[in-house]
Formats: C-alpha cells, structure tokens, sequence
C-alpha cells in the first residue's frame, strides 16, 4: 500500500476529485480526513470509507477562513496524531456565485476559495509537517491555470467575461504558489506539486458536459477525444501525493488527456 500508516487531509472531499482522492487514498492504506464545506457530504464519503474497512473521519469548514483552515488541520492531527499528506481539492467556479452578485464579489469569492484557501490549509498544514520532517502537498490547480480560454468555448458569463474570469487568475496562482512553496519548503522535506487537470466529469462542469453540444466540444478540444474520470486525475494525485514522487517538487502535472500539448 502506497499511503500505508500516513495521515491524509483532503479538503474538497465531499464530491468530485476530493472525493475520488478521498476514496482512493484510503485503499492505499491512508488515514483520511475528508473536509468539505458541507460537513454532512465529507461524513458520507467518510462513511463509506469505513464501510471498506478504511480509516476515515469527517470535518466541515470553510478553506478561505483563517479559523477553518487552522480547525481542519488541527482536527486531522487530534484524528491520526500527524499530518503526513494535503490535498487541496475545494474549489469553485464564477457559475456558482451568489445570484446578483457583481464581478467584484464574484473575484473575491473565487480567488479567496481557489487561491486564498490552498494558501491557508498549505500555511497550517506546513506547520504540524515540520515538526514530523516531512510532508507531501498536492494542490489542484487546472489547465486554465496555464493556458487561456478556448475562443471555441462561446461565451462566458457576464460578471466572468473573457479576460476577467477570476477562476483562471486564481489557478494561475496555485501554480505559482506551488513552485514558490516546492523550494522554500525543500529544506523542511516537504514536497509541494500540483494537478492540472482538464475538464472532467464534476459537479463544478456539470452545466457545461450535460449539454450534448458543449460536451462534443470539450471532448473535441482533448487529443484523447474525451473528458477525464475524477479516478484518473485522484491516480495521479496519489502518484504525487506517494513515496514514488519522493525526488519530485514543483511540479505541475497536466492531467488533461493532451490538452495543453497543443
């Protein structure tokens, strides 16, 4: 087992690629505290992991509040007694923003989720890491956090216009906060990479992929012709997130079926 006997925090855990890392760390042998903003999702997961024959345990909080993310990490090391693995997996779009919101709002929202949480759970998260000398972040950054919007794609919502959508800036920081954390945190032994995956099949895209239409498109503008599975991107999360990547740091992993070879 890849993850035998460490402790994994994985925020974002009650749906989606959280949720897929969240499942398959545990048969890798991981202690897993899944978090989510909603509490009662991350507890299902967390069920079922038990219900394998895993260890997990639930926690519910908010990654872009300071108190939530020192609460989710602190609960992980009540929990397990360590903090081995981060997995930063919350994450929101501008399509789900408040309704009325204006652009100003919608930025804050984004960026604070997206950018501002991976930086809080990193922050708490090194923290307990240090005091055990090593450590392993994955942080879920995206495509669009390394090239820009497809033109192909239409149009984009009005308070997330093209040039102005929030969600590219803030995975344009995650990739870069995760270079920026890989070498100051070297010397701690602790390992900081990202995923960029492509579109997938998640809750975050489900308006784009149940339209027939736009779903032909996305698959069209992937080299592999089709949109990736929240198990593949949580493999590759493993992989990263396992001893095999023990001489790998600073890495953003395009998990995107040749979307950014283009």
């Amino acid at each position: 087992m890849r993850l035998a006997g460490k402790a994994a925090l994985i925020t974002g855990a009650g749906s989606g690629i959280g949720e897929a890392c969240a499942l398959l760390f545990a048969t890798e042998g991981a202690r897993v505290v899944a978090a989510d903003l909603r509490e009662d999702t991350a507890a299902s997961v967390a069920a079922r992991i038990r219900d394998a024959g895993g260890e997990a345990v639930a926690v519910g909080g908010d990654v872009s509040s300071r108190a939530d993310a020192e609460l989710m990490v602190r609960r992980t090391v009540e929990a397990c007694g360590r903090l081995d693995v981060l997995v930063n997996s919350a994450g929101v779009t501008p399509r789900y923003a408040r309704p009325g919101a204006d652009f100003e709002e919608v930025w804050d929202w984004v960026v604070g989720v997206n950018l501002k949480g991976t930086y809080l759970m990193c922050w708490y998260a090194v923290e307990q890491m240090r005091k055990t000398g090593s450590g392993a972040i994955v942080n879920v950054a995206s495509i669009m956090g390394l090239v820009s919007y497809h033109q192909s794609m239409g149009p984009s919502s009005p308070v997330a216009p093209q040039g102005f959508n929030p969600y590219h800036h803030s995975k344009g920081g995650v990739v870069n906060l995760t270079r920026e954390m890989a070498v100051g945190l070297a010397k701690n032994n602790i390992r900081v990479n990202a995923l960029a995956p492509g579109f997938a099949k998640t809750h975050l895209t489900r308006t784009l992929w149940e339209d027939e239409k736009t779903l032909a498109l996305l698959e069209s503008l992937h080299p592999l012709g089709r949109l990736a599975t929240t198990e593949e991107i949580a493999k590759a999360a493993l992989f990263l997130a396992s001893d095999e990547a023990s001489f790998i740091t600073g890495v953003i992993l395009p998990v995107d079926g040749g979307y950014t070879a283009q």
